[in-house]
């Protein structure tokens, strides 16, 4: 609408029905800072997650207690949703469906798939969530070493546009002036 008022007229019409959809799309494709900051938080928190789980479940603590101990230890968003499923599992849910819950969050996918298959095959948990754990530290790994590669193409655009001119003008400029006035002046 803001756009038909500034161009004005038909054009104006046509540009805001052109731009409104666009607009739409890109601002419910965008992310909610809090889902951004929480997903954030939760995959840094997994690993630690999964090592105090194994270590309980070597030590010979059932899933529950397991569980409920993450959860109160890493707290935040990833110990709120553990504390949900320890307080299903101590209930007597079904522990497959209940871990499976967990997948509608991008972050806790890996750790619900794991779990879930676990329960349905009865595998080692303490072996699934090694491996998760290795899993996440590799994946947060390999993300921060590409955030470190983009630092040093981020940083030649504003020294490529500082430098650019003035090169140009101190470097280019004076011999093409020196060489124009040699050629012009005989």
């Amino acid at each position: 609408m803001i756009t038909a008022l500034l161009v004005g007229g038909l054009p104006g019409i046509a540009v805001a029905l052109l731009l409104t959809p666009v607009t739409v799309l890109i601002l419910h494709r965008k992310e909610p800072p809090r889902s951004r900051l929480e997903r954030e938080q939760i995959t840094a928190d997994l690993p630690f997650a999964a090592d105090l789980m194994t270590a309980c479940l070597l030590a010979g603590q059932p899933v529950t207690a397991a569980t409920d101990l993450a959860a109160t230890t890493i707290g935040g968003p990833l110990g709120q949703r553990l504390a949900w499923v320890g307080s299903q599992l101590r209930l007597g849910a079904d522990p497959e469906p209940t871990w499976a819950t967990l997948a509608k969050d991008p972050a806790l996918s890996q750790l619900s798939r794991a779990m879930s298959r676990a329960a349905q095959t009865g595998a080692p948990l303490a072996d699934v969530l090694t491996r998760l754990a290795d899993d996440a530290r590799d994946t947060a790994r390999a993300a921060s070493l590409a955030a470190a590669r983009t630092v040093g193409v981020k940083a030649v655009a504003p020294l490529g546009l500082c430098f650019l001119p003035a090169f140009v003008l101190l470097g280019i400029i004076p011999v093409i002036a020196g060489l124009a006035s040699t050629i012009v002046l005989p």
